[in-house]
């Protein structure tokens, strides 16, 4: 294998390749080959998977300056070096599956990179300095220890897929609204809570991923034909299979203890009718965000906490008729067959969550509509 690997770097210096691929080759240490002399001035491309290194050399950018993309997927990297800053050219930078608890700040200094991957890994948090990558495209952070996102990402103004699954997130930058270029949004399996209510206002964002946020209250209504994979948002899909008033939230469900069922539901959905403290929270929204334009004012009404956030925070908005709604939202699944959305994610149908108001409005709700 030794030899082999020899040969390898030494035709590569010989006959200047632009290209090197040193994959299961069950590398401990970065090769010295590459560093001797001059090192490989003309390489571009390194390939390095599926090996053993812990860790790179301070001089990488000193002795392959030209290096455009760099694949350390599936090593046992624990950290890079500053030094990683001095690769000026790096378009692309592959750290999934490794060891990684840190990320230098200086990764900030890669100003030419576009694609970013550090899936896998044992990262809490992100520098901030990520946000100084203006022309990064694509950002990989899934299946880390994120509890948070750093604020200054909405700096990347090329980021277009940000993948962020199987963290410990959550809430999502409200920042990230300002991402104009931004297509492709994934979240699933975190913790959030909330979506940040203007999320989904550029067109440009077609895609959002936010599978098994099991404590997730709703979505805003700009993500209404982009979100795909809703299993866990919202009421649990036990509810919503049960009698109407099953499923409703927990604050809802407090605050209308001890009135008796008859007065909690006035019909059945059959009947097109809506359920009272579905009224009731209509109409205590129209008061509180059109009663007063002056916010120093207290409000109108005095309201529990739980009752005020809700008020704040609503499941969404009705697709076909864009009232406000709170208590009952319709799953709805879509096959993927014949719709713009066939073969996103090699899923055949989505779980499309559609806030409607009556059983009409589902029944009439389109994915291509």
């Amino acid at each position: 294998m030794a030899t082999d690997l020899h040969e390898a770097i030494f035709m590569a210096k010989q006959e200047r390749h632009k290209n090197l691929f040193l994959n299961y080759r069950n590398l401990n240490n970065f090769p010295v080959e590459l560093l001797k002399d001059e090192g490989l001035q003309f390489l571009e491309r390194l390939y390095m998977k599926r090996n053993s290194l812990t860790t790179l050399p301070d001089n990488l950018a000193q002795k392959l300056p030209n290096l455009i993309e760099l694949y350390l997927h599936s090593n046992n990297i624990v950290i890079i070096p500053e030094a990683i800053g001095n690769l000026a050219r790096l378009q692309s930078l592959d750290l999934s599956n490794n060891a990684l608890q840190f990320l230098c700040p200086e990764i900030g200094r890669l100003r030419s990179l576009r694609h970013l991957r550090l899936s896998n890994n044992h990262l809490k948090s992100l520098p901030p300095e990520i946000g100084d990558l203006q022309d990064l495209e694509t950002l990989d952070v899934s299946m880390n220890q994120l509890m948070s996102l750093p604020e200054r990402l909405h700096r990347c103004a090329s980021l277009q897929n940000l993948t962020a699954d199987h963290n410990l997130l959550t809430h999502v930058p409200r920042q990230l609204c300002w991402l104009h270029r931004l297509n492709q949004l994934s979240m699933a399996a975190n913790r959030l809570t909330f979506l940040p209510l203007d999320l989904g206002r550029s067109r440009e964002l077609q895609f959002v991923f936010v599978d098994n946020n099991a404590d997730l209250k709703g979505l805003p209504s700009y993500l209404y034909n982009k979100v795909i994979g809703c299993s866990g948002c919202g009421v649990s899909p036990q509810g919503l299979r049960g009698e109407l008033g099953e499923g409703l939230g927990d604050a809802l469900s407090q605050a209308l203890v001890g009135l008796p069922a008859e007065v909690r539901v006035v019909g059945s959905e059959a009947e097109n009718v809506v359920p009272l403290e579905e009224l009731a929270l209509r109409a205590l929204h129209r008061i509180y965000h059109h009663g007063t334009t002056d916010l120093s004012l207290p409000p109108p009404i005095s309201l529990p906490r739980s009752l005020l956030q809700l008020l704040h925070f609503p499941l969404g908005h009705c697709h076909r008729c864009s009232q406000t709604m709170f208590t009952t939202i319709y799953p709805k699944l879509f096959p993927l067959r014949d719709t713009a959305l066939a073969g996103v994610h090699r899923r055949t149908t989505v779980s499309f969550v559609a806030y409607c108001c009556s059983s009409r409005c589902l029944r009439t709700f389109d994915l291509q509509g």
